[in-house]
């Protein structure tokens, strides 16, 4: 699979829509360039050029959210050597329309006629084309039909249908517009058109619940800008169900995975909550109201159960992988959804309406969680085409040991007995509130069972000292793998107070910190590779998820020192975190590596600014 790379690209978004382009603003059909809605690509190439005149690029300006702007000098010789005349493309996206608006000043003393051409090539790619670095899918321009000014065409037995406003006609394989703009004197002149989708089959569209809120004041202080970037794309990112408009959720990225995660979303949910705890309650919704119901092996469903993604048709990610539409193959999302209903419950919010999912999730805990009875949750993919691996480190390669080499499933992730026992202790808390004593009763002592085998199953010792192992293996084995999800257990209660202390001791050493956050696997590990997608580099959420742990056990100065360095990253990514980066030392390199497929916005990497901002207030 030849998946395109995005980190030079630039992206704007406003769900179900979402536009990439070189920084320049043209979309070239190269790689993930494009106008999509959904999982589609509506438009491969989107290219302007100046009759007669040499354009030469200047800078991007990207605030992140549904706007960019890109600017370029227009070559006139002819009124001496300071550039005279600029030209500003901006592009703004809505849910369902795409504005292109170009604009040209001039400080020469005539009126300066000034020929546009602006070149568009439809396109019909799905996202797992592009992904897999397929050919695209043009559109055939003699079905394309004239609606007044504009053009029209559909696909999808006309569920999904683009309609085109502006001087357009077709030339060859293009829709080719031709304007001459007149730059009046010391003036500015423009010329904009449209593109306008709907996609009524679409799993997911618009949202029309109200925004997260931007801050009050523009300080342009490092952090005000990593906070109002991420919050425009966490808006951007905002989907809902057709027909329950106003139940919003973060889609979990752009491009690759524009579309509900229950994971991503959760998580991304569970980071914001202490800006718009509105996020979490509509999150948990959507995420009931797909809860399992039964048992198919070949979907990973099983009663209670929180689902893992969905699409709108099935996704082929290799030879041996397809996942269903609906596809439940995820070992943490149900014990993170009860997380996340505990903590909106301690923000004040009334949560019984979540009561009978609750209750669902529990069982699913009891009953589903732990497979062969051991006594800890794992996961193992039964289907035969579903993921290896179902924690947050998904990748085939993610759980080694020390010497590199891979574990075997079913695996037991560290991390997700944590998230366990966090959940049972919160559920227990809700359930006695809401009078049912005795099943309170019964989660404490599931809860702290759970925590007495994590003691003596789960530490091991290396030449620094004792530390959680990354997982048990099939053999029931610790994996003495040094990972970062040792770092997500802090919080969740099943850590001792010196046993935090000494995950935070071994976070913070050399070997895990890069100096731009938390490293997925640490350097002296056989296996790490800086730019390994979960064995080396730096994964954005996961150092804030840690830094939320740090919070929680009162590890402050900690936290600071962790918050601070990944806001020193995001300088170095122009304030918009992408989904993970390279865990090359700081000491080395400035700004950090960019790891060239990563999702850039990614809701769980723009949620982490929340965290860094109350990391360095306190």
């Amino acid at each position: 699979m030849n998946q395109p790379y995005l980190h030079a690209d630039v992206c704007v978004l406003n769900a179900p829509l979402q536009a990439w382009s070189q920084r320049d603003g043209q979309l070239t059909g190269q790689g993930a360039q494009g106008v999509y809605v959904g999982d589609e690509r509506v438009l491969s190439r989107l290219l302007l050029e100046v009759a007669e005149r040499t354009v030469e690029p200047t800078c991007t300006h990207v605030p992140g959210g549904p706007t960019a702007r890109f600017h370029a000098i227009v070559r006139t010789p002819e009124y001496g050597v300071d550039p005279a005349m600029w030209l500003q493309r901006t592009r703004e996206v809505s849910n369902d329309t795409l504005t292109e608006t170009i604009s040209v000043r001039s400080s020469a003393t005539v009126e300066t006629p000034l020929g546009l051409v602006i070149r568009l090539v439809p396109d019909t790619s799905t996202m797992e084309q592009i992904k897999q670095g397929l050919a695209g899918a043009p559109v055939d321009l003699t079905t394309l039909a004239r609606e007044g000014e504009g053009l029209v065409w559909s696909w999808r037995d006309d569920s999904t249908k683009a309609s085109l406003a502006g001087p357009f006609e077709v030339e060859g394989s293009e829709l080719v517009a031709r304007v001459t703009v007149l730059v009046p004197p010391r003036g500015e002149a423009s010329f904009s058109f449209t593109l306008s989708v709907t996609d009524t089959g679409a799993p997911f569209g618009a949202t029309t619940a109200a925004p997260l809120e931007l801050p009050e004041t523009r300080s342009e202080t490092a952090l005000d800008r990593l906070l109002t970037t991420s919050l425009r794309d966490l808006n951007g990112l905002r989907m809902a169900e057709p027909d329950r408009p106003d139940d919003a959720f973060f889609a979990a990225g752009s491009p690759w995975y524009f579309t509900l995660f229950g994971r991503d979303s959760l998580i991304s949910a569970r980071l914001v909550l202490d800006h718009d705890p509105s996020i979490a309650a509509s999150t948990l919704r959507v995420l009931s109201r797909r809860q399992g119901t039964a048992t198919n092996v070949d979907t990973a469903e099983q009663p209670g159960k929180i689902l893992h993604e969905v699409r709108r048709v099935t996704l082929n990610l290799d030879q041996t992988t397809s996942l269903p539409p609906e596809y439940f193959g995820t070992i943490d999302a149900t014990p993170l959804w009860i997380m996340l209903l505990v903590d909106l419950a301690a923000t004040g919010e009334d949560v019984r309406e979540f009561e009978p999912a609750l209750r669902a999730a529990l069982t699913w805990l009891r009953d589903h969680s732990d497979a062969d009875g051991d006594g800890f949750l794992e996961y193992r993919d039964e289907s035969g085409h579903g993921l290896a691996n179902q924690g947050w480190k998904d990748s085939g390669d993610s759980i080694r040991w020390a010497d590199g080499s891979e574990a075997t499933a079913p695996i037991a992730l560290c991390e997700v007995q944590g998230y366990a026992h966090a959940a049972a202790v919160g559920a227990a808390g809700l359930l006695e509130n809401w009078g049912d004593d005795d099943a309170a009763v019964e989660w404490r002592e599931w809860a702290e069972a759970l925590n007495r085998r994590f003691r003596e199953h789960f530490w091991v010792a290396d030449d620094l000292g004792a530390y959680p192992a990354l997982a048990l293996d099939a053999d029931k084995r610790p994996v003495d793998g040094v990972a970062s999800n040792m770092g997500h257990l802090l919080g969740t209660g099943i850590l001792t107070s010196d046993e935090a202390r000494t995950v935070v001791d071994r976070l913070l050493h050399e070997s895990m910190s890069s100096g731009y956050g938390i490293r997925t696997l640490s350097t002296t590990n056989a296996g790490y590779w800086p730019m390994g997608y979960h064995v080396g580099s730096v994964w954005t959420h996961d150092t804030a998820f840690i830094i939320d742990g740090m919070l929680r056990e009162g590890f402050t100065d900690e936290a600071e020192q962790v918050a601070a360095e990944l806001l020193r990253a995001a300088e170095g990514f122009e304030f918009r975190m992408p989904e993970l980066y390279g865990g090359q030392p700081s000491t080395e390199i400035f700004p950090p590596h960019p790891y060239p497929a990563s999702c850039r916005p990614q809701a769980w990497a723009a949620a982490s600014a929340i965290v860094v901002a109350r990391a360095l207030a306190d």
